[in-house]
């Protein structure tokens, strides 16, 4: 018999069994065999104590124990877990990381006490109905962006937020470091980054359109000890940290710490500081040999702390007016023999994408890197709707799908006046839940390109992690969903199960401490309509 679930994701099926549940209790143990490490320490250290379980070591056939193997004939990040009377429970994977997405789907078949930090209810008896639940996802990059320069994350956010991002089997952390705002990210070698670009001295409050600020100094960065526990954190969940440095736009602070990174024929660097407003800055790289060795050697910084196949360069929205004012941006354009400042960019970004494929690295970027070709093993996050995805795709690049129209989450989520800060596009909790990444005018060849996708998190009007929470919940478990399963084409999705699923994921949203927004609509107290930003019927002037 087919079973009905309340799992988010959806997993491909689930076979329900009319037989005696399954007991866990203080009695269970945990039996997992070499290469499962990962989810046998999670279990223990993160699910044990929210139950009270202490899963001691056990033999492999214990009766009503929880047992954990590997079978290379499943999809890598596939599991099959099996919930059998006088068993017990066995995940099997294609992978560590299939074992461990098994263990989240056992955690969410628990219950919402599951999410919590200790027991509420110590030796309560856990029943689960005997099932067996086969599942992998539908895309290998399944992401979230999260923007750190506006707004400061302190490390226990984003480490909470990799946990939530495990919870919704995402294994893509996209860490956005850099940027106008501010520099987020320790280079030893270059410590003004960070004394300087690392602060700001105020804020704008609300969006660009507010009049509001806060005059109090903002700021904060991740030494590279902090980096390496998040890495290190992430990797014991399966999840990739792709760093983003930008260049060479969104790129002021850097200039502000470092003023002969700038356009120094132009203007003078030297007035500059952090960025205090929203937008895009007309400050950019200065297009020298100095500016490169520099970024170079942030580079094999960051290359140091982070083993990802793929690193962000940033490389849209870059303003050329500096440019076109520089006499040294002109000799370099009639030297390299570039038509305009646009070929200028295009330079820029390839000479970054040949450096980073010389050390084993892959170049990503926003769709402007596509303008003026790129090196066959770049890959492109299409941000600007389906149309960058799409050329990319069709040119052989690999593709990473975000358009801003479906999944930025920055986005107002009603077309009222009650969101706290009304801009954007209105994307429902629907709206996310009926995205489809791959668009329908690529062939099945073009297609593969097609990596996965990611829902992006722009920080500019969420002041502390309940902004950012209130932005991203619940249509984060609808993208998670979307970005995992099988779903059928946008039309057809069944919304009103998927929103019977949502009635209990709340409850586990709940235990986890997730300020989401609810389905009613904002909560008094966050209700803020025409102070911080007038609504805007498209996006808002930044990405």
């Amino acid at each position: 018999m087919t079973s009905r679930t309340d799992l988010i994701p959806a997993p491909r099926t689930v076979e329900g069994h009319m037989s005696r549940a399954v007991l866990l209790g203080a009695d269970t143990t945990l039996w997992a065999a070499p290469g499962t490490g990962t989810t046998e320490r999670w279990l223990r250290c993160t699910l044990g104590p929210a139950l009270g379980l202490p899963l001691p070591p056990g033999p492999e056939d214990a009766r009503d124990g929880v047992r954990l193997r590997l079978d290379d004939t499943l999809e890598p990040e596939a599991y099959r877990l099996r919930v059998v009377t006088d068993r017990g429970v066995d995940i099997t994977g294609g992978s560590a990381a299939g074992v461990f997405w098994g263990a989240q789907t056992l955690r969410q078949l628990l219950g919402p006490d599951a999410f919590r930090k200790a027991p509420v209810r110590p030796g309560f008896t856990l029943a689960i109905q005997p099932q067996i639940i086969e599942d992998a996802p539908r895309f290998g990059w399944r992401g979230l962006m999260l923007d750190v320069a506006r707004h400061f994350m302190p490390k226990e956010g984003v480490l909470r937020y990799l946990d939530l991002m495990a919870a919704h089997k995402l294994n893509v952390f996209h860490f956005h470091l850099t940027d106008d705002q501010g520099w987020r990210v320790e280079i030893k070698r270059y410590p003004r980054l960070t004394e300087i670009g690392s602060w700001r001295s105020r804020t704008k409050f609300g969006h660009r359109a507010s009049p509001l600020w806060e005059e109090k100094p903002h700021g904060g960065y991740y030494t590279q000890d902090d980096i390496r526990e998040i890495v290190a954190y992430a990797a014991e969940r399966h999840i990739t940290v792709v760093p983003e440095i930008d260049v060479p736009g969104h790129s002021q602070a850097a200039i502000a710490a470092y003023p002969e990174l700038g356009n120094t024929d132009a203007i003078d660097t030297t007035s500059l500081t952090v960025w205090d407003n929203w937008g895009i800055s007309p400050n950019v790289l200065a297009p020298t040999d100095n500016t490169l060795r520099f970024y170079e050697g942030v580079f094999e910084e960051v290359l140091e702390l982070f083993p990802s196949e793929f690193v962000h360069v940033g490389g849209d929205e870059c303003r050329k007016d500096q440019w076109r004012q520089s006499a040294a941006a002109q000799r370099r354009i009639e030297r390299l023999g570039l038509k305009d400042e646009d070929g200028l960019q295009a330079w820029f970004i390839a000479h970054f994408d040949a450096w980073l494929s010389a050390r084993g690295r892959r170049l990503i970027g926003w769709d402007e890197i596509l303008e003026g070709g790129l090196a066959a093993g770049a890959a492109v996050s299409s941000w600007r709707g389906y149309a960058g995805g799409i050329a990319a795709a069709r040119a052989g690049h690999d593709v990473v799908m975000c358009p801003e129209q479906q999944v930025y989450l920055d986005h107002r989520q009603d077309a009222g006046p009650d969101e706290p800060v009304p801009i954007g596009y209105v994307r429902t909790l629907e709206d996310v839940y009926r995205f489809e990444p791959v668009p329908p005018e690529l062939t099945a060849e073009e297609a593969r390109h097609v990596l996965g996708t990611q829902a992006n998190v722009w920080t500019e009007v969420m002041e502390d992690h309940a902004r950012v929470d209130y932005q991203a919940f619940p249509r984060l478990a609808a993208f998670a969903e979307v970005a995992w399963s099988a779903l059928p084409a946008p039309a057809e999705r069944d919304f009103a199960d998927f929103e019977r699923r949502m009635a209990v994921h709340y409850r586990r949203l709940d235990a986890l401490g997730v300020a989401y927004r609810p389905p009613t609509g904002p909560r008094p107290w966050q209700k803020r309509p025409g102070v911080l930003g007038r609504p805007i019927d498209g996006p808002p002037p930044n990405r």
